[in-house]
């Protein structure tokens, strides 16, 4: 349990770090609008960067997202059933999220590597270089996964022993 409790401690820090991109947008986005609408000169950079800060925030938040368990939940079936139904029916969703999450930071890893091998730049006024986005979605899909694994191993244990203690990190 010290390894899963290690890996919500990362993800934890993680999201809690880069949530603070969020007011990076905001100023991004509020310095366009008084540039656009109160001067009359709007910006070339500003569309471009809040989409890769937005995009950033998005897959790095992720895992932490995760460990909250506020992904958007069909508890139709979840939390009505036995403590091991429910984490049978959790297992179930970790392995879609594991098999999505390894494809998804495979081709992450894929895209990475093309833009920086080949100096890929966005066809904006400004040409900026890709590849720092695309190793934000490596970087974040390789954390939910990671993170999924350690939800999947909860549920395996839970299943075993539904009042086993396997309680995430930082979380109430």
């Amino acid at each position: 349990m010290i390894l899963l409790r290690l890996i919500d401690e990362i993800n934890i820090f993680i999201g809690k770090t880069v949530s603070f991109l969020i007011y990076a947008g905001i100023v991004v986005l509020c310095f366009e609008v008084v540039a656009r609408y109160g001067f009359g000169q709007p910006t070339l950079w500003a569309h471009g960067y809040t989409q890769r800060i937005f995009g950033a925030y998005f897959v790095l938040v992720g895992a932490y997202t995760l460990i909250k368990r506020d992904h958007v939940r069909v508890d139709i079936f979840l939390n009505t059933r036995s403590p091991r139904v429910n984490a049978g029916l959790d297992l179930l969703n970790c392995a879609f999220l594991i098999l999505w999450g390894v494809v998804l930071t495979q081709e992450g890893w894929l895209f990475f590597e093309d833009a920086w091998s080949f100096n890929e730049h966005d066809d904006s006024a400004l040409g900026h270089p890709m590849w720092p986005i695309k190793l934000s979605l490596f970087l974040g899909s390789l954390l939910i996964t990671v993170q999924g694994i350690a939800e999947a191993i909860r549920s395996i244990v839970l299943i075993i022993n539904p009042y086993a203690d396997v309680k995430r990190s930082g979380v109430a």
